[in-house]
Formats: structure tokens, C-alpha cells, sequence
């Protein structure tokens, strides 16, 4: 078994994924390749066994809907099987006292592969050191990251724009505890000229720790701004994200904050461009009115969310070594 971390360096099998840190831009042209053919398989419902004999198990911590459910759905559209472990802490030796550290223990001796969610930041990563056999997927760690989804994003704009470099892009919402956030901008980070303007409260902006850290490769260009009257006109792509209510301490601390901006057919009248791509990782809490649904541009019921099981058909393939 590989130790966590670990660079991707083009080959995929085996490896844990905790972080957007390990792609380089080959290493997501690879994923790409393989994730049309996987599109195929699904949207033409050709029966695979891919993964048939293998087994993943889905531990989350924190519910899920998107994540959960494609992932169960993109090993059963490869022939393979699921143990599903859902609110471990009720309803498995968790409630008991086991250490997260047995549980992966526990269950590796299951299965093929591990996907976790867990709501401290750095879980998946202990997972993956405890893990002595099977490969751990990062789900989403808290307010760290969720690789997963950032690549499914990363995706979702390239199949849009036919690019990931020189793009402009407005992230609005929660950069503070947004692990969503912190993933796509690890990833457009790896692509050069790329500029994002993050709107968000005063309260909710991105610590300067990360702020700097995103900066350091002297690729990617982050403007912070507090208004809407600030998004530039020519934006390729809008990814609006919910105030995460559960990483609050107090329900007036998050009123105070919650659906500070939100997006409407008048914002987009006014500020995006004629093919700017609306985005979202879900859920919406408000912060995404319904009549924007309807747009052609508006992406996050459509391609976005599809997107999210090809990805992960294809990642599950290549970290198993199917990658024929």
C-alpha cells in the first residue's frame, strides 16, 4: 500500500486520494480521458463488469446525498458492490467507542476501497495511514477539502469552456468553511492565468493562512470582494455555495450571515456574460432561487451533478487498475 499523499505521477492504482495537492494538470487529463468513456457506459446503459468481485465501503460520518448516492451508483454501473456505512457513530461499533483508526481497520478487510466523509479536517488522512491494504478516498473532511467533488467541477468547466487555464470565475458563499471551494481553487490553481474573484461576508472570506497558500505558485490571481456590483461581466463560470449552517457555533452568528448573496434572474441580467456557466455543489439553502433553473446556463441540476458519478466511475477504475 502507497502512503498517503502521494503525488498521482500519472498512475492511479492504488493510491489514496485526500487532496486536489496530488494532481498535476496530466494527472486530470488522464481522469478526463477515462471519465468519457465512462459517460458512455452510463448514459447508454451498457452493462459492465469492470468492477465486478470488487467490493468498495462508503463510511460517512456526516449525511450525504450527491456524494453518497453517486458514488453507490458509479460502482454499480461497473458491475461492482457497495457496503454501505451510514451514520457510523449510531449504527456500528462507533457508538460503542471504536477509534476511527479500528473501524478502517476493520472494514479494509471488507473490501477494495474505502470512501470516507468524515467533519473533522485531516480524518481521511489518518484513515489513510491506518489503512494498511486498500486505497482511502477523501469524501469530504470537514472544512478541509473534498477532492471528489472539485474534479467533478474541474470537469463540469471544461466541458463548457474546453479549458481550465486563462479562465475568470466568481466563487460566492462560504470560503471560510467551504471545503468545496478550497478543492476547485487547489485545482485551478495547477492551470495558468486563471483569476477568481471570491465573493463572500467579511466574516465568511478565506483565512489568510489559505489565502497565501493558494497564491504561492504565482499561477492563479484571487481578488477578494464584498459586493455583487463587483463581479466582472465576463466571467466564464459562477459557483455559488451555501452558508454552511453545521460549522456554526450559533444559530444567530449564522442568520447574521446566511444568504447574504443570492442568485436571481436580475443578478445575472445584470452581471454575467452571455455564456457564463451557473454552478453549485449543492444542497441550496436559498441561496439559488428556483427561476434560475430554467437558464440554459444554469448547470448544477444538469451536467454538474451527472458529472459527479462519471468522475467517480472513473476514478474508482483507475485506483482498482481496470483501466481498460
Amino acid at each position: 500500500m502507497v502512503s498517503p499523499i502521494e503525488p498521482i505521477n500519472g498512475k492511479y492504482k492504488g493510491k489514496d486520494i485526500i487532496s486536489l495537492d496530488q494532481f498535476s494538470p496530466k494527472d486530470i487529463s488522464i481522469l478526463f480521458k477515462k471519465t468519457v468513456g465512462m459517460l458512455l457506459i452510463a448514459k447508454n446503459a451498457r452493462p459492465s463488469d469492470l468492477l465486478k468481485g470488487n467490493i468498495v465501503t462508503l463510511i460517512f460520518y456526516e449525511p450525504s446525498s450527491r456524494t453518497f448516492g453517486s458514488f453507490v451508483a458509479a460502482v454499480k454501473q461497473l458491475g461492482g458492490s457497495t457496503v454501505e456505512i451510514l451514520d457510523p457513530e449510531h449504527f456500528s461499533s462507533v457508538s460503542k467507542g471504536e477509534s476511527l483508526e479500528d473501524t478502517i481497520r476493520v472494514f479494509e478487510a471488507y473490501c477494495d476501497v474505502i470512501v470516507l466523509r468524515h467533519p473533522k479536517k485531516g480524518a481521511t488522512l489518518k484513515a489513510a495511514q491506518a489503512a494498511g491494504f486498500v486505497p482511502v478516498i477523501n469524501a469530504g473532511d470537514g472544512i478541509g477539502e473534498h477532492p471528489t467533488q472539485a474534479l467533478l467541477d474541474l470537469y463540469t468547466i471544461y466541458e463548457r469552456t474546453k479549458k481550465l487555464d486563462n479562465l475568470i470565475g466568481v466563487l460566492a458563499g462560504d470560503m471560510l468553511n467551504g471545503r468545496t471551494i478550497h478543492s476547485l481553487i487547489r485545482g485551478l490553481s495547477k492551470f495558468n492565468g486563471n483569476k477568481l474573484y471570491l465573493l463572500s461576508p467579511k466574516e465568511l472570506r478565506l483565512s489568510r493562512e489559505d489565502l497565501s497558500s493558494h497564491m504561492e505558485s504565482g499561477k492563479l490571481e484571487l481578488v477578494e470582494i464584498e459586493s455583487e456590483k463587483d463581479i466582472p461581466k465576463n466571467a466564464d463560470f459562477w459557483y455559488w455555495t451555501r452558508v454552511q449552517k453545521e460549522r456554526f457555533k450559533s444559530e444567530s452568528a449564522y442568520e447574521k450571515v446566511k444568504n447574504r448573496f443570492v442568485l436571481d434572474n436580475k443578478l445575472i441580467k445584470e452581471r454575467a456574460g452571455k455564456n457564463t456557466i451557473f454552478m453549485h455543489p449543492l444542497p441550496r439553502v436559498g441561496e439559488i432561487l428556483p427561476e434560475v433553473d430554467k437558464n440554459p446556463n444554469a448547470v448544477y441540476l444538469r451536467s454538474e451533478i451527472r458529472n459527479g458519478m462519471y468522475i467517480r466511475m472513473a476514478l474508482l477504475a483507475l485506483i482498482l487498475g481496470k483501466s481498460k
